[in-house]
């Protein structure tokens, strides 16, 4: 396994003054480390020891990535032009997801084994608060606006929703079965990745209620927008869902690398990447043609539980 190397020399020489290439930091949990893949150059430009097989991870519009190692219950804050650890906590529990509210300078990290999420100082890491959740919390997201932070409970089949500004709890609500990945779509309602029953629960977040329920492949685990459209990963179907926000209708299902899982948008909307598991990839797709661009190799295991894309322009 080689160490990261001198990334920010890759980087000055791939991308023209002035301009910011998209960067795709996938976590590779078999093999112990993270990917970094130039978007502009789409190959990998390094590759970084990372213990105890990393999964989740969070990428900010500020530059800041944090990652979560299951098997030795570690959390890291990460320079993403080196992947040398800036900060990091082992926690004493599951952590498994995590997703980072830039606002408020705040990690929050779900606790598969112990029904809560840290709350996890965004410099330091140290924890500053608890929040008690229902059974198997897994994927996290924090709404476009900042208003709402949610978590799914995968074996509550339930959601809850908390104001992100005071972590008081706004609503619980029953979705499909086993949900476990989930984000906001830029309109605001939340999605909901039901592993157990195959589809996606549709949220609007201030009434608390599933408006919608939409059937996808099988066993989907994330979701991400673009073009006006929800990407979703279907694991053991090995394919992607492709789901119109106007009419929630499936306008295409798109073929993957074996076990797709993590799942973003890049180039400002133009890109969905897409991380295949047992495939050590990653596939490009043209969000709007929905045409797969490429596959860049990846390290063994690549999961990307979160998003996963720093750099270039954010929409």
């Amino acid at each position: 396994m080689r160490r990261a190397r001198d990334l920010a020399l890759i980087l000055s020489l791939a991308v023209p003054a002035g301009a910011a290439a998209d960067m795709a930091y996938i976590t590779n949990q078999n093999g112990d480390s993270l990917s970094v893949l130039d978007l502009d150059t789409r190959t990998e430009v390094s590759r970084v020891d990372l213990p105890g097989q990393p999964a989740g991870i969070a990428a900010g519009p500020d530059g800041r990535l944090y990652t979560v190692s299951p098997d030795s219950k570690t959390v890291r804050r990460l320079d993403p032009e080196t992947g040398d650890a800036l900060a990091e906590v082992r926690l004493d529990g599951g952590p498994t997801g995590i997703a980072y509210d830039t606002s408020r300078g705040q990690v929050f990290v779900s606790d598969w084994y112990n029904a809560r999420l840290w709350a996890l100082d965004a410099e330091t890491l140290e924890v500053e608060a608890e929040l008690e959740t229902a059974a198997a919390p897994a994927g996290l997201a924090l709404s476009p606006d900042g208003r709402w932070l949610a978590a799914a409970e995968r074996d509550a089949d339930r959601v809850t929703l908390w104001y992100a500004g005071t972590l008081e709890p706004h609503a619980r609500i029953s979705v499909g079965t086993r949900p476990y990945g989930l984000r906001f779509a830029p309109g605001g309602r939340l999605f909901v990745g039901n592993v157990g029953t195959n589809d996606l629960s549709v949220i609007e977040p201030e009434a608390g209620t599933v408006t919608a329920t939409v059937p996808v492949g099988e066993r989907p685990y994330g979701v991400a927008f673009a073009q006006g459209r929800a990407f979703v990963t279907n694991q053991y179907a090995g394919t992607i869902s492709v789901i119109a926000l106007d009419t929630l209708d499936t306008v295409a299902t798109l073929n993957a690398g074996e076990y797709p899982e993590g799942v973003d948008d890049a180039e400002n909307g133009a890109i969905i990447v897409v991380a295949n598991w047992f495939d050590n990839s990653v596939s490009l797709i043209d969000a709007a043609t929905l045409e797969v661009m490429e596959e860049i190799a990846t390290g063994d295991g690549p999961r990307a539980f979160g998003e996963f894309i720093l750099g270039g322009e954010t929409p």
